[in-house]
Formats: C-alpha cells, structure tokens, sequence
C-alpha cells in the first residue's frame, strides 16, 4: 500500500475532478526528468531553479575537471536528491495556491485513494455541485 495525500481547495464545492491526489514518496519522473517535471507540474520557480542547478552543477563539473565516474556521481546524486524531494515541493505548492492538504489515505493507486477519501467523508457528496440541464421551452 503506498500512502497519499488529498488536496482540495476547503471553500470550493467541486466534484471529484476538482480534487488533487499526490503520492508520498520517490517520484520516478522526477528524478528522471527533473526540471522537466516541476514544468509539467507548473512549478515555474522550481523549473527556474532546478534547470540552474543543473546548469550549475554541469559547469562545476567542467570546471574541477572531474573524470566520468565522478560527473555521473554528482549526476545521479542530483536527480536523487530531486526524486526524493519532488512530492513535497507539489504538495508545498498546491497548498500555497489554496488547494489545502484535505486528508491522508493509504490506497494501492491513486483514483483508488480518492475514492476511499471520497466515501469517508459523505458531506463531500452532499455538498456536489449539480450541473442544471438544459431548460425546454424557452424561446
């Protein structure tokens, strides 16, 4: 079982599709991604960040004149470093645009671990918002 975290804006009645669910853990994209990821993510500060780093770290690499084993180290020490610290930045950055942490599930994939948040909090389902129909009749 993998452990996931719901966020939700608290205010907004919206249906399922409005609800974010982000895994705990190592994001695999992430680390083989990196600023690529935080950008699919719309993180723009973390992409800025994360393509300087990489930047950084590259011309550091050039600069000590390191051999292939060492270049591959810092490489790899890298994306760890972001794969590991990926969900926390989204969760950090769905919080700070108001989508607040809503709950905790333990769930095997993430639709499953909504719908288990889902069915244990039935004032959710009560408080959906209904889309009105079409009104015949009117001109």
């Amino acid at each position: 079982m993998r452990v996931y975290t719901i966020h939700h804006d608290p205010v907004s009645v919206g249906l399922e599709s409005d609800f974010v669910v982000v895994k705990e853990g190592f994001s695999w994209p992430a680390f083989v991604f990196t600023a690529l990821w935080a950008l699919w993510h719309g993180m723009w500060l973390a992409f800025i960040v994360l393509v300087v780093a990489g930047i950084a770290l590259e011309f550091a690499v050039q600069l000590v004149a390191a051999d292939d084993v060492s270049s591959l180290a810092i490489g790899l020490g890298y994306a760890l470093f972001v794969g590991f610290s990926a969900n926390d930045w989204r969760r950090r950055t769905l919080v700070r645009r108001g989508k607040a942490l809503m709950g905790v599930v333990a769930a095997p994939d993430g639709e499953t671990a909504l719908h288990r948040y889902v069915d244990q909090n039935p004032d959710l389902q009560s408080r959906r918002r209904t889309v009105p129909g079409p009104v015949l009749g009117l001109p």
